[in-house]
């Protein structure tokens, strides 16, 4: 598992346009320990995952430049970064879309409207294998 040199704290990249949400999230994830990193769409989400290679990304799907399926399909195929657990979440609820994201090599899909960033946390550690 990569740590932040700096504090040795698990990173989480944060892929979503919605900066509010974003920031919501970040905060919720600092709170309980976590080092986040956030890109803003799918172009910057990509680069940044090669680059910090973080321990796991949280991905939206619908995004400028590039969409969160399309992002997980590139991760996915990257030597890189194909080991990266990715957890979808979109407001994108169909089961379509939830087959989608989890055939693409998804971790989890989770709804925002369905999920509190606690509960969203709580799913982190678990994809991660850490006690709660």
């Amino acid at each position: 598992m990569t740590e932040d040199n700096k504090n040795g704290r698990t990173r989480i990249l944060i892929v979503d346009d919605d900066s509010f949400l974003s920031g919501i999230y970040a905060t919720k994830l600092e709170m309980d320990g976590f080092s986040v990193l956030s890109a803003r769409d799918g172009d910057e989400g990509l680069k940044a995952a090669a680059k910090e290679l973080p321990d796991l990304i949280l991905l939206d799907v619908l995004m400028p430049k590039l969409d969160g399926f399309e992002v997980l399909k590139r991760l996915k195929g990257d030597p890189a970064t194909k080991d990266i657990p990715v957890i979808m979440l979109t407001n994108l609820g169909q089961k379509e879309d939830i087959e989608k994201g989890m055939g693409e090599g998804a971790a989890d899909y989770l709804i925002k409207a369905h999920f509190v960033p606690a509960e969203a946390v709580a799913k982190i550690k678990e994809v991660l294998g850490m006690k709660k």
